[in-house]
C-alpha cells in the first residue's frame, strides 16, 4: 500500500538528525513535526524570523503575531527567538540550516528542483524556496509521486520554472524514497507492497543501480 500523508510525514522525520537546525516547507513537510521525538534537541527555523518553531497552537490559544511561512499560527517553545528576515536570510544563505524539508511540483534525475510554478495554471510566491534550495546543506523533497493528471513528477528534465538547480539530495514519495546521485535517481526503499517495478513505471527517468528495494 502506497504511503499516505501521515507515512510520508513519519518517514522524513526518520531524516533529522539529534541537534540540527530544520526548515519545514509550506504544504506536506508541516506534518514532520508531529512525528519528531521531542528529546532530539531539533530546532525548527522559519524564514519569516523564526527559530524554535513549536506545534501548531490549540483553537482559542492562537496568537495571530507568531506564524510560519505558510501564515498558519504557531508556537514557540522556550528558548526560541524572533527575528527580522534580513537575519533570517542571512541564516540560510550562510549555511546554518541543516536540513530543507520542501514540498515539489517536478524533479529531475539532476536534482534540479521545481516547486513553485506550474506553466498556465498554478503558481506560488517563490518565497524563500530559492534561498532555501541553495542555502540549505541537505534537501529532501516531500511529495506524490505523480499529479492528479497520473502525470510524472519525477522526470528526466523539469519543464517547470526552476527554484535551482541541482540541489535535491533525497526524495520521498507515496511509492518509495530515492537518493538523487551521479547516474540519476537511485531507488533507496518502497512503500509496504510496492514493487521496484511499480515506482520505475511511475517514474519518468531510468532507476540507477537496477531495480532492488531494501527490506
Amino acid at each position: 500500500m502506497p504511503f499516505s500523508r501521515q507515512d510520508i510525514a513519519r518517514r522524513a522525520a526518520a531524516e533529522i538528525e539529534p541537534g540540527s537546525i530544520v526548515n519545514l516547507g509550506i504544504g506536506l513537510p508541516t506534518l514532520v513535526a508531529d512525528y519528531l521525538p521531542k528529546d532530539l534537541g531539533v530546532w525548527f527555523q522559519s524564514e519569516n524570523g523564526l527559530l524554535g518553531m513549536g506545534p501548531f497552537p490549540y483553537e482559542g490559544d492562537e496568537d495571530p503575531q507568531i506564524i510560519n511561512a505558510g501564515k498558519q499560527t504557531v508556537s514557540i517553545v522556550p528558548g526560541g527567538s524572533c527575528f527580522d528576515s534580513a537575519l533570517s536570510f542571512t541564516m540560510i544563505r550562510g549555511g546554518h540550516v541543516d536540513l530543507a524539508l520542501l514540498g515539489a511540483m517536478q524533479v529531475s534525475e539532476r536534482g534540479d528542483l521545481a516547486n513553485w510554478s506550474v506553466p498556465g495554471g498554478k503558481t506560488l510566491d517563490i518565497g524563500g524556496a530559492m534561498d532555501l534550495a541553495s542555502g540549505a546543506r541537505r534537501i529532501v523533497v516531500l511529495m506524490t509521486h505523480r499529479t492528479r493528471d497520473d502525470q510524472p513528477k519525477l522526470v528526466r528534465a523539469c519543464d517547470y520554472p526552476l527554484t535551482a538547480p541541482g540541489v535535491v539530495d533525497r526524495i520521498i514519495t507515496d511509492l518509495a524514497v530515492l537518493d538523487v546521485t551521479e547516474r540519476g535517481f537511485a531507488l533507496v526503499e518502497c512503500a509496504p507492497g510496492v514493487s521496484a517495478d511499480e515506482v520505475a513505471a511511475a517514474t519518468a527517468a531510468p532507476l540507477a543501480g537496477g531495480l532492488t528495494c531494501r527490506p
